[in-house]
């Protein structure tokens, strides 16, 4: 027995039950509908002209029906008479690399084939103007010399700050369309002028480039579309600004807090720009923004397949997995924090051989006075916090909350040969 098992001794993990957090939520459920309906808009569908090359950026996060939406965005457009193309809006994501974009728009569904028109990928950017602070503003060169620009995105609070504008359509033209150079030169000084920053730079683009319009989602607590409107691009500060409110108000949360651990199966750059969204998990990497759950102890489990090895969000749980570690690619995950300037998130947790001896781990670490009633929440991502795992100790409070429904029968945590954690 080796000196980890022999710490670990006699270390017990707690039984538990599945159940479900029922949140209000309303989603529109005819998409097509909706979006011909939105881009039928006289001061959106007028907008696109016969013959007019139109870039249509999208961007690295896993949004709600993405290849859905940009296909669609390209029939109309089509329609119309325009010649539209994709080009990668994800900053220094996919390894700041043009081939390592276009695998990320893959992963989430966005092909050449899937979307029905041609994807253009390029880190080559265009200088088109300054800031107040002297700081240069860049986008990506094949959207400038388009005839139009079509921005898609969800509104989200950012993960590591809080400003008027946080992760959506001022944030997309800011570092999505400004690929590497623009997210480095956004990020120059720290997150904490990220608000003033993406707000500036994205007004500039507004009026030096020809931007047409934006396709801005908000989501359900379940991750699904519940708001979806066309925005022309003099309303585009303004609608960010209005629906983010909503968007806040539409999160989804642990309904167990505060609790001794919370144990994440997987985290992936196209789930959050910090691996697990921050607003859940309450681990920021800046002390720019606060929210989300009071946990003692994090364990995250592995890496997604979709995020390419990124592993950038390890840094701040306690405990991974070999597992993990051994799927990292480190020149994504780097190139993704020198260019936010932010090193916290890929700084390598305490590395336990396997999923039981990570959670044995943060079971005997997690400072709880009466280890028999140990609290624990087990969630496979922050995406998806529906139906999710809680330890027996959590149970009454389960019971008592009319949000919650109890999906089984409480149980031992199963592991297979290799240790892995099964049942989620």
């Amino acid at each position: 027995m080796g000196i980890i098992q022999e710490l670990l001794k006699g270390i017990q993990l707690p039984r538990v039950v599945k159940i479900r957090q029922n949140f209000k939520v309303t989603q529109i459920s005819d998409i097509p509908g909706t979006m011909r309906q939105e881009l039928a808009k006289a001061d959106i569908g007028d907008k696109v002209k016969p013959g007019m090359r139109i870039a249509i950026a999208v961007g690295s996060r896993g949004m709600d029906r993405i290849p859905e939406l940009v296909r669609l965005t390209v029939t109309e457009i089509r329609q119309r008479g325009g010649e539209p193309f994709v080009v990668p809006a994800m900053g220094s994501h996919g390894g700041a690399t043009a081939a390592g974009q276009t695998k990320v728009l893959a992963s989430l569904g966005v092909t050449e084939e899937s979307v029905g028109c041609p994807i253009i990928s390029s880190m080559e950017v265009v200088e088109i103007g300054k800031i107040s602070n002297g700081l240069a503003v860049h986008i990506d060169k094949n959207a400038y010399e388009a005839d139009g620009i079509v921005i898609i995105n969800r509104i989200k609070p950012h993960t590591a700050y809080r400003g008027p504008c946080e992760s959506g359509l001022a944030k997309m033209l800011t570092i999505g369309l400004g690929k590497q150079k623009g997210a480095e030169t956004c990020h120059m000084y720290s997150f904490k002028h990220m608000a003033e920053h993406v707000f500036e730079m994205a007004k500039v683009k507004l009026a030096c480039c020809k931007v047409l319009f934006a396709i801005a989602t908000v989501e359900n607590a379940y991750d699904k579309i519940s708001t979806l409107v066309a925005v022309p691009a003099e309303k585009i500060m303004e609608v960010d600004q209005q629906l983010l409110p909503e968007a806040k108000a539409k999160m989804p949360r642990i309904l167990f807090d505060p609790i001794d651990i919370l144990v994440v199966d997987q985290i992936g750059k196209e789930i959050s720009g910090d691996g697990m969204d921050p607003n859940i998990t309450g681990r920021f990497p800046t002390p720019y923004a606060s929210g989300g759950l009071d946990a003692n102890k994090v364990v995250v489990l592995d890496l997604t397949k979709e995020t390419n090895g990124n592993a950038c969000g390890m840094g701040v749980a306690d405990y991974t997995t070999r597992k993990l570690f051994n799927k990292i690619d480190f020149d994504y995950t780097y190139s993704n924090l020198i260019t936010n300037t932010t090193p916290g998130p890929a700084r390598l947790p305490m590395m336990l051989a396997d999923d039981r001896e990570a959670l044995l781990t943060a079971v005997k670490t997690c400072n709880a006075r009466d280890m028999s009633k140990i609290k624990l929440v087990r969630i496979k991502d922050t995406l998806h916090i529906g139906e999710i795992i809680i330890s027996e100790a959590l149970l009454p409070e389960a019971q008592a909350n009319p949000d919650i429904e109890i999906c089984g029968e409480l149980m031992e945590m199963e592991f297979d040969e290799a240790g892995n954690l099964l049942g989620l």
